[in-house]
């Protein structure tokens, strides 16, 4: 059965332009938010103003903070969240779930999907579920204003996977009339290793961390902040992320080759190697500024639901991650948080004390 209807949860600017996309090009939106002062000015407004890729108002046929009410008459429940609310949004849908419509996760970032899992049977779901994961947003978006949000472009060839694999094709038919340029993964491993958001934000924002106080953000975070200085550490992350993927025997592309086949820089960037410079070129990236605070999700998510999970599959694999333990380090002292605890720690995704092989299994057949 074909998707019609989507239950949208999350309200910042991913869902508002998954809410204002999927309208504009004839899907029913219910949008879900857990705070009544998320939807305030939707409400007000009546609804979600879009421009760029998709330009056009739409009103969701549903705008509330009732998850049931959300989720009532939808084919497909589609989180557009950061990866540190997958476990409120587990916990809420645990008693709601009956198995019968399917669950995505964009994105699932690194470990998303085994995280929302977990959570799902501490919760106390023991049904059978149809879940899978894009490994990054499917936009490029930000939020312009309280009820206006500028979608810049599609995320193509998207990394799509299901957890287990087992059921890849099935979903993947489902979901790709939605996002055409989604492209199936090997499993939810390939997918989690394929976040490239924790190769480079972190270093871009620890490294301009002084910037960043000084101004409250004021400079162009991809096109000034990714200096040669911080493309080189991110360089780093990047060949590490790709040597856990090989010791799990699981494909994986470069930083820079993903950035390229997002949309998101030049072909000739992309054949330069340089990613300073790839960032420079990056038109969909172009106007967006940083963060006014390193208390972002740009550490937040991008090093506790990013580099942790990442160092820690390097642990299973048995590969060292030295720049990405670094970060961890300097992030936790930046923040005062212990992202090694706070983290997606091996234990929160379910997988603590697996062997790489029983980790393939898991992903690929399932428990």
């Amino acid at each position: 059965m074909p998707v019609r209807c989507v239950a949208v949860l999350g309200a910042g600017h991913g869902g508002c332009a998954a809410a204002a996309d999927l309208m504009l090009r004839g899907f029913r939106v219910r949008l879900h938010a857990r705070s009544t002062a998320r939807l305030a000015p939707l409400r007000a407004r009546g609804g979600i103003e879009a421009h760029g890729v998709q330009a056009g108002f739409v009103t969701p046929e549903a705008m509330t903070t009732d998850l049931a009410e959300a989720i009532s008459g939808a084919d497909l429940i589609m989180l557009v969240v950061p990866s540190v609310a997958h476990s409120h949004y587990a916990r809420a849908l645990a008693p709601l779930l009956d198995g019968s419509v399917p669950v995505m996760l964009n994105p699932g970032h690194t470990g998303g999907g085994l995280h929302f899992l977990n959570e799902l049977r501490l919760a106390g779901y023991r049904g059978k579920l149809a879940l899978c994961e894009t490994v990054s947003l499917t936009y490029i978006s930000r939020m312009e204003g309280p009820a206006k949000v500028g979608i810049y472009s599609y995320a193509r060839k998207l990394r799509f996977a299901a957890l287990p694999a087992t059921r890849t094709a099935e979903l993947f038919a489902l979901v790709q009339p939605l996002y055409p340029d989604i492209q199936a993964a090997s499993s939810a491993l390939e997918s989690a290793l394929g976040n490239v958001n924790a190769v480079f934000h972190p270093p871009g924002m620890l490294m301009n961390a002084g910037w960043i106080e000084a101004t409250g953000g004021d400079f162009l975070f991809y096109r000034e902040g990714i200096t040669p200085a911080v493309a080189r550490v991110t360089a780093a992350i990047d060949a590490e992320r790709m040597a856990v993927a090989a010791a799990l025997q699981v494909p994986a592309i470069s930083f820079l080759q993903t950035f390229y086949e997002f949309g998101a820089t030049t072909a000739e960037a992309y054949a330069s190697g340089d990613i300073a410079r790839a960032c420079r070129e990056s038109a969909p990236n172009a106007t967006i500024k940083s963060p006014a605070s390193l208390d972002d999700r740009y550490i937040h998510e991008d090093v506790g639901t990013g580099l942790v999970p990442m160092a820690a599959l390097g642990q299973v694999a048995g590969v060292k991650t030295p720049t990405m333990d670094a970060l961890i380090h300097l992030a936790s002292l930046s923040l005062d948080v212990d992202f090694l605890s706070a983290g997606l720690t091996l234990e929160k995704l379910g997988i603590a004390g697996m062997t790489p092989q029983a980790l393939r299994h898991l992903v690929e057949e399932g428990a």
